[in-house]
């Protein structure tokens, strides 16, 4: 899944705004997206032969020291010697190198542990934004589908304004009654309050929209008309697909080679531990009372030391058995995730398949509500119809408009359902 980010929210911030560019600014600002990246970038800084134990450590030491005493000494042959306020001083300056060469692999499989943890965040990051986009595009086709309500409101309210005059007329010229011309009246201030209702649902999901994309909340945008949905999924193609970009899925697959490499760590416990060590060292001393006044010396010292575990409890043992129960787990939860997949691609591409269904059935039904009103507006102008048939027919009419708008977004939200679960949704 590939988005081009590109700084554009200052130019849309009012006017028509895209789904395509709400994706965008999005991925741009979105805090969670920019603290999965920064976990991503830890990930990233932690891969190193370093931080594996592989590369030799160098260390720089000085010390200093200092003393003021009263010193009494006897020699070996009685002779006695005293000194009030004897002073003893010492200094050593040297750099050391550690190296351990081998430990048994061990430092091998944990450059590799260090690999796939960041492949982990590379996944962890491809499902933040997956959800992150999911929830964009579903809020903004949400805001399309409740905007196209309030304009078939509005329509209504244009229709019960031109019912109010009509009312009016007969009941001037005596063909109506005071009551036709109230229930008229009752009927507008209705839709009046139901567009209240709705311009409310409308700013409430604008706002939403504008706080997954983590700018100003007041922002103003306009939206596009209609609801554009993919009606061409194939069942066989997302399961797939879901194999090979599912996250979810590559996920496991990283936490199976994580317990597998921990298997190898663990053994390496086994076998000893060669380290080798160098330095070069320099150190002065001074004594006022002693057999050696002063005293200095340089030079390089080096060694290898080895060591090997021969007993310490049975942990060996136990923690290898743990190891091997994980990675039990590890290939348990790759079949499960394989389950939970295969399932949610199949029931919810049977809602999709629905949704499909009611969409074009919804499409229709909507046209025939349109026709019928406008049919039923012709009849009330001259009168052969009562006020309440009229009603029901714009009743209708909104009815309709309502669940062909709704399908129409649930066919949206079924095929983002699936394309997020396959792991790989397109604009």
């Amino acid at each position: 899944m590939v988005f081009s980010i590109a700084p554009i929210w200052m130019v849309h911030a009012q006017g028509l705004l895209t789904a395509k560019e709400a994706v965008e600014i999005a991925l741009e600002n979105n805090f969670e997206i920019k603290l999965s990246q920064n976990d991503l970038k830890i990930a990233v800084e932690n891969v190193t032969y370093g931080n594996a134990g592989m590369l030799p450590t160098v260390t720089g030491n000085f010390t200093q020291s200092n003393s003021v005493q009263n010193s009494k000494q006897t020699q070996a042959s009685g002779e006695q010697r005293s000194l009030k306020n004897a002073k003893n001083n010492s200094l050593s300056v040297g750099a050391s190198i550690g190296w351990t060469v081998f430990d048994g692999f061990g430092m091998f499989a944990r450059y590799d542990q260090l690999k796939e943890l960041q492949k982990q965040g590379e996944f962890e990051l491809k499902r933040t934004v997956l959800a992150k986009v999911s929830d964009v595009i579903s809020t903004y086709y949400t805001i399309v589908e409740q905007q196209n309500l309030l304009l078939a409101i509005d329509s209504s309210i244009n229709i019960s304004k031109e019912r109010l005059k009509t009312a009016e007329n007969r009941f001037t010229i005596g063909k109506a009654s005071k009551l036709e011309v109230l229930n008229v009246q009752v009927n507008l201030n209705e839709d009046e309050s139901n567009r209240l209702r709705q311009t409310d649902v409308v700013k409430n999901l604008k706002i939403t929209l504008n706080s997954l994309m983590a700018r100003e909340l007041s922002l103003e945008f306009d939206v596009e008309s209609e609801v554009e949905y993919d009606d061409t999924l194939v069942f066989e193609d997302l399961l797939s697909k879901a194999k090979e970009f599912n996250p979810d899925i590559q996920l496991i697959a990283i936490n199976r080679r994580l317990a597998d490499l921990e298997i190898k760590r663990i053994k390496a416990n086994r076998y000893p531990v060669v380290r080798v060590n160098t330095g070069y060292n320099i150190s002065e001393s001074e004594s006022s009372l002693g057999f050696v006044s002063s005293s200095n010396a340089r030079g390089l010292n080096y060694g290898v030391t080895a060591s090997i575990n021969i007993f310490d409890g049975f942990n060996q043992r136990r923690n290898e058995r743990n190891a091997k129960t994980l990675l039990e787990s590890a290939d348990l939860m790759m079949e499960q995730q394989d389950l939970i997949i295969k399932t949610g691609i199949s029931t919810a591409f049977q809602t999709y398949q629905t949704n499909l269904s009611l969409a074009r059935l919804e499409r229709n039904n909507a046209d025939i509500a349109r026709q019928n009103l406008s049919i039923t507006l012709e009849k009330y102008k001259i009168g052969s119809i009562s006020a309440v048939e009229f009603r029901d027919a714009q009743e209708n009419f909104i009815n309709a408009i309502s669940r062909f708008n709704s399908s129409r977004l649930q066919a949206k939200l079924s095929e983002l359902q699936l394309k997020e679960i396959i792991g790989n949704i397109d604009l």
